[in-house]
């Protein structure tokens, strides 16, 4: 299951992510100890937006991860399931085209987006390889993918550390900083579960996309998967 298989309905996963919408970003910043700032950097190198082209952003939250393409030019839509999350990025970035949609049943044709990325959403698509298979047909052909996903430290000493400190640290943390905090203790859990590098690609191939890279980022805490469609 690509909840990292954990048995939890979609509409709860979306009602926890409106949860926590108020101080997501803040959250998150402080959680990854300012670490997602970078990452989120890499990502637009890496999708490489041009002016005019049509960019896919999938669970995108409030817009952070959105606001850098439409800066570069790009058309972009952010696209998630959280109607809360929607609803905070539109007061505070009025001019993006927010949009609700399931990432396994896609709002749009085929063949519409020059890029689709997805940052740190894939593990809670009820089955990632339906949504990975939605964000091949709703890519133009050549078109590129890119999924920023927490992974697998490449050091094991720091793998025993990092997932010490997902159980362990990130919880209360979390309760001095965010919301929810509950939600919290099940996104450690689908981290710690989630597949490493090369399953990640495995299982992006498997939708139908061209060959998978990856790119390392914070000792492969996260990594960047990037695949281009047929």
């Amino acid at each position: 299951m690509s909840r990292a298989g954990l048995d939890k309905d979609p509409r709860d996963v979306a009602r926890m992510f409106d949860g926590v919408a108020d101080k997501y970003d803040l959250t998150n910043d402080v959680l990854s100890m300012g670490q997602d700032r970078r990452w989120r950097r890499r990502v637009v190198e890496t999708v490489l937006p041009k002016p005019g082209e049509r960019i896919l952003d999938l669970a995108a939250g409030t817009g952070t991860s959105s606001q850098p393409f439409a800066d570069a030019g790009a058309q972009v839509v952010p696209c998630d399931f959280s109607i809360g999350m929607l609803q905070v990025g539109k007061r505070q970035k009025p001019r993006l085209g927010f949009t609700a949609g399931d990432a396994m049943v896609l709002p749009f044709d085929d063949d519409t987006f020059d890029a689709v990325t997805i940052s740190f959403g894939l593990r809670n698509i009820a089955d990632s390889s339906v949504g990975l298979a939605e964000m091949l047909r709703v890519t133009r052909p050549g078109g590129r993918l890119v999924v920023c996903e927490f992974s697998a430290p490449t050091w094991s000493p720091f793998r025993t550390i990092y997932t010490n400190y997902l159980m362990k640290a990130l919880p209360p943390i979390a309760r001095a900083v965010s919301s929810n905090p509950e939600s919290y203790v099940y996104l450690a859990e689908s981290i710690r579960a989630w597949p490493d590098q090369r399953g990640l690609a495995a299982r992006i191939e498997a939708a139908g996309w061209g060959p998978t890279t990856w790119k390392n980022l914070s000792g492969g805490i996260v990594a960047l998967h990037h695949a281009v469609k047929p």
